[in-house]
């Protein structure tokens, strides 16, 4: 379709006329990372001018500024492929829940899967309601209390778990509650849906998960969540941010992710789209 006929189909208007939410978290060396992964850093390669004093290095071949990362795959605002969890088959030394999932890497997963109708399931009422290092269950009673009110979820619905998890994401030690305080015990975790209702929410048609928490997973033990999706071709975003600013229904998700050669996920920005009539109904 030329960019004619998107314009002949209103698609430019609807999309000029209506509301774009960033649901991403700003990456940085002073924001919260996994407490178990690699830490973000960001060092810059070359800058516009020659280095100020002696011990700082940085190189200055021409006017132009960029930065080398090391970043963890799950930093950030980010995905998880199948492969995250799940080991490709094998023949030689079979593993735990191996199966062709397995095979499908962060750049395999098909966009598709990572867009599509949001729905908002509130949760923030579990926060704070388990033990030091133990996440709060999302049972199958909030999915029938978000139909009831909103309407049934459909196939390729895009569910995504409201907590208000994300206003921990902060700089510094005032962003250990985010993570570091619920891996040490100090605090309760993140809502997370149970995996029985992961499993459900599959044979409902549903492809993709969202969530503000650090994962879809428990903080006690994040493995069952995961395998629960992930073994069935599923994807979770995780880490996502303002999910409070989106309607129930109505509003259009999509993530689109860094694209990398055998990745078990990636980080990327995750946006969704409220048309002009809600907009105005807010």
């Amino acid at each position: 379709m030329a960019a004619a006929d998107l314009r002949d189909a209103g698609v430019e208007a609807v999309l000029a006329g209506g509301e774009w939410i960033d649901l991403s978290v700003v990456v940085s060396a002073r924001h919260p990372t996994w407490p178990l992964h690699m830490g973000f850093q960001r060092t810059v390669w070359n800058w516009y001018e020659p280095p100020p004093r002696p011990g700082v290095h940085w190189r200055s071949d021409a006017p132009y500024h960029t930065a080398w990362w090391v970043i963890d795959e799950h930093t950030g605002t980010h995905f998880d492929a199948p492969s995250h969890f799940i080991p490709p088959p094998s023949t030689q030394s079979p593993l735990p829940d191996a199966s062709r999932a397995g095979e499908i890497t962060g750049d395999l997963v098909d966009l598709g899967k990572l867009r599509g109708p949001a729905c908002v399931v509130d949760v923030r009422d579990l926060v704070g309601q388990a033990e030091p290092g133990v996440s709060p269950e999302i049972g199958w009673d909030r999915i029938e209390g978000f139909e009831s009110a909103h309407g049934e979820l459909e196939a390729g619905d895009v569910v995504l778990f409201w907590s208000g998890w994300d206003e921990r994401y902060r700089v510094g030690s005032d962003g250990d509650p985010y993570a570091r305080d619920v891996v040490d015990q100090k605090a309760p975790g993140w809502p997370c849906p149970a995996p029985d209702v992961i499993v459900r929410l599959h044979d409902r048609g549903i492809n993709t998960l969202g969530t503000d928490g650090c994962s879809i997973g428990s903080a006690e033990d994040g493995r069952p969540g995961h395998v629960a999706g992930l073994s069935r071709e599923m994807a979770y975003v995780e880490s996502l941010t303002q999910l409070g600013r989106l309607p129930a229904r109505g509003a259009y998700f999509l993530f689109l992710p860094v694209k990398v050669e055998g990745s078990s996920g990636a980080p990327g920005r995750a946006v969704a789209f409220i048309p002009s009539d809600l907009t105005r109904e807010r």
